[in-house]
């Protein structure tokens, strides 16, 4: 049986008998699907199924506003997990790594990247350490900067502990990469050099 989209349920409900929560997150117990459209229609509300594998099966009372929030956090968390028969690997080190241990993990995460793999990479925060792990993460990038982006962007999972995922750049997203970087350096240069190399002066001319 397919499962219907989430914020897609409308008022034709399969089942006879629901645990209903309301907009609060309250649970309002168990009822019938009767008394449970008729309480979405008195409050102008939706019901959205949250859990269907339930006995009974739970709903959730919903805004509009809430539908739509709770959808854009599902589509952030798909996203930031590996895709079906996506290989994820995983490096893990302290912020107070060496530089040339630091540029060793970065080659291994740049021959990953360019086997297409999704890159976890974790930082810990050393004891006594003042080193911003988010520059770490920033470093690692700019080194993979023709190979690699963000997939999910760094973030602190606990304290002490950050964390980050990497994917392949796309053949668009280089693109537009190299096209910014034209942009850059054109607007780089000053207008004197520019007038220079678009009208070389008569003596350049006749060497």
């Amino acid at each position: 049986k397919r499962k219907a989209a989430f914020g897609s349920v409308g008022r034709r409900i399969p089942y006879r008998i629901l645990h209903v929560i309301n907009e609060n997150g309250e649970s309002l117990g168990n009822m019938h699907r009767a008394e449970a459209l008729k309480l979405m229609d008195q409050h102008n509300l939706k019901l959205v199924l949250l859990r269907e594998n339930a006995e009974p099966p739970v709903y959730r009372l919903m805004t509009g506003k809430q539908i739509h929030e709770e959808q854009l956090r599902r589509a952030e968390k798909k996203k930031a997990s590996p895709k079906t028969g996506q290989v994820q690997k995983e490096l893990s080190f302290s912020s107070t790594i060496a530089r040339n241990d630091l540029e060793t993990k970065t080659k291994q995460i740049g021959q990953w990247i360019e086997k297409k793999y999704h890159v976890k990479v974790t930082i810990r925060q050393a004891k006594d350490s003042t080193a911003d792990m988010f520059i770490v993460f920033d470093q690692i990038l700019k080194n993979l900067s023709e190979k690699a982006t963000y997939l999910s962007k760094p973030k602190a999972v606990r304290e002490g502990v950050s964390t980050c995922i990497l994917r392949h750049m796309s053949e668009k997203e280089l693109q537009a990469l190299h096209k910014l970087e034209k942009q850059k350096m054109e607007n780089s240069v000053p207008v004197a050099n520019r007038d220079e190399n678009e009208a070389p002066k008569s003596s350049e001319l006749n060497q």
